[in-house]
């Protein structure tokens, strides 16, 4: 077990994450603390646009092959042809500028969320770092018992 600390509400947070078990990390300057897993569907494919204050959402993912985007793929339902040919149709049908961006790194996750008020992103909890900020899924975190993003 690795433990992962981050803030939640001005307040630190620390847990022994599972292995592979992720969490979403957004801009520390964003409101929102709970975010239900409908609602994270619609935001990672690209339904929903926008948060509760009006603020565009900027979407982050990881590489292929990662925790990550394993769980982003689990969350949505696809394959990563699928999930794919779903960014690319968006962009051509103009209902999205481009796909989301991938990040190569925690690292620069972690700079993203900081960098873009509205940034989100799914990021192994095991890479949280202090000053990150989590959002609650369904009112649970990652190390809560029955936390939806758990493989």
């Amino acid at each position: 077990m690795f433990l992962a600390c981050w803030s939640l509400a001005s307040a630190p947070h620390c847990l022994a994450a599972p292995t592979h078990t992720v969490a979403v990390a957004v801009s520390p300057k964003n409101f929102v603390s709970n975010v239900t897993l409908g609602d994270l569907r619609k935001i990672f494919g690209g339904e929903k646009r926008t948060w509760p204050d009006g603020s565009h959402v900027k979407l982050f993912s990881r590489a292929p092959g990662t925790t990550e985007r394993a769980a982003l793929l689990k969350l949505l339902g696809k394959s990563e042809l699928e999930y794919k040919q779903f960014w690319t149709a968006k962009v051509f049908q103009g209902d999205a500028e481009s796909e989301p961006m991938v990040l190569p790194s925690s690292g620069m996750q972690r700079e993203a969320v900081t960098a873009y008020p509205g940034a989100i992103t799914l990021v192994d909890a095991t890479d949280i770092k202090p000053g990150m900020k989590v959002l609650k899924v369904d009112g649970k975190l990652p190390d809560d018992d029955n936390y939806p993003l758990r493989p």
